[in-house]
This record gives structure tokens, C-alpha cells and sequence, in this order.
């Protein structure tokens, strides 16, 4: 599926690569509507899930019946508001619901097992567990962590369960794929396109990126 990143002035969870992609696209006014005109746009070559990644002020300032009216309409398949706690998220669960839109809520190492239950009681689509506490940002080896997560995970849920952060290697994927359903790749494909700016063969060169982590061979 693709996270398409929802840009914030003030991305408290992302490492250095991500709060410069943000810096960029609001400095060239880029924000949600230009976000759901993408999907609209993209949605006529591909049915690849979409889900939005996005911290809650954002959503709030567009308007949160109105997102989840245009979001479906664009073909959004879920969002994930990393700041927005489950015990917060009725109002805008329910909106979402009606709109066939699932509701994506992070866990963390550091989740107890209350949380986790919290969390799988109010998530649809999938869960996302953060590989280890702190921001995102590539790394050379994951954290042990995040498998023990995806453990106690398992316990609380039967949804689909996503690693991310840190993730930025075939060998990080490969590990990853042996205990969760899907490795998530951020800063390592935000990087390569801000080193790739103004090359005519960048979406080429994402591409083979993104194939490339996902080889299966040793």
C-alpha cells in the first residue's frame, strides 16, 4: 500500500529527513486538498491502497466531516493520526466508519497491555507498531523490540499488524516479513527523493528503490 505523508509544521514524531519534506511542501503551499487532488489523480491508474499519514491538527483545521466526505470520495482507504490517542477518537472513528474510511492507531514498544487492548478494540484496517521508541528515521539494525511487540500484539487482535520506523534495508524487511504482515518505509524513500530533486528519472529511480527493498532472495 502507499503512506502518503500529510505535511505539519511541527512533526514531533519524524527525524530530520521528514521535517524537511514537510518544510518543503508548505513552503510551496501544500497541504490536504493538494493531498485528496493527488489520490483523485492517481486513483484512475491504480486500486493500491492509500492511507493517509498525518498528525491530528491538520485534520482538525480541514474539518473532520468534511475530510472523511472528500477522503472517500477521492479514494482514501484509511488514516492514521499518529497524535490522536484511542480514548480521543469516537467522534471521528464514527465519521470515518460511515464513510468506509478505517481508523489507524500506532502502539509502541512502551505500550502496555491495557493500551493494546485499547487499541484493538477501536482500530480497523490494521495496526502500526513502532519499532522502537523515539523518531523516524532509517537505521542500521531494528529493534528486538518490535518483534516482542508484534507478539503481545497478536494477543490483543487479529488485524493485520505493520512495522515501521528504522526500516530502510532488504535484510530490515526480510526480518521483518517473518513475524508482521507488512514492513513500512518511510524516510528511506523521503531521502532518496530529496537527493533524487530535479532528476528527470526520479520516479524511475523510487521504483527500483521500493522493488529493491522488497526482494525476497538472500
Amino acid at each position: 500500500m502507499i503512506e502518503l505523508g500529510v505535511p505539519f509544521s511541527d512533526p514531533m514524531a519524524d527525524g530530520p529527513v521528514i521535517q524537511r519534506a514537510s518544510d518543503r511542501a508548505l513552503r510551496h503551499g501544500f497541504g490536504l486538498t493538494e493531498i485528496l487532488n493527488i489520490v483523485r489523480h492517481v486513483r484512475k491508474e491504480t486500486k493500491v491502497p492509500i492511507v493517509l499519514f498525518s498528525y491530528f491538527n491538520p485534520l482538525l483545521q480541514f474539518g473532520l466531516e468534511k475530510l472523511a466526505r472528500e477522503a472517500e470520495h477521492a479514494g482514501v482507504d484509511g488514516i492514521l493520526a499518529t497524535d490522536l490517542a484511542p480514548e480521543e477518537a469516537g467522534r471521528f472513528s464514527t465519521m470515518l466508519r460511515a464513510h468506509e474510511i478505517d481508523l489507524i492507531f500506532l502502539v509502541a514498544p512502551t505500550s502496555t497491555d491495557g493500551r493494546l487492548k485499547m487499541v484493538s478494540e477501536s482500530a480497523t484496517g490494521f495496526i502500526y507498531a513502532v519499532s522502537r521508541a523515539g523518531v523516524t528515521g532509517t537505521r542500521e539494525e531494528l529493534s528486538v523490540e518490535a518483534e516482542k511487540l508484534v507478539s503481545r500484539v497478536r494477543q490483543f487482535s487479529d488485524l493485520p499488524v505493520a512495522v515501521g520506523f528504522g526500516i530502510s534495508k532488504p535484510e530490515h524487511v526480510r526480518d521483518v516479513w517473518r513475524y508482521a504482515d507488512a514492513a513500512v518505509v518511510g524516510s528511506a524513500i523521503v531521502r532518496a527523493i530529496e537527493d533524487a530533486h530535479g532528476d528527470v528519472h526520479l520516479v524511475e529511480g523510487i521504483g527500483a528503490l521500493a522493488r529493491a527493498l522488497m526482494k525476497t532472495d538472500g
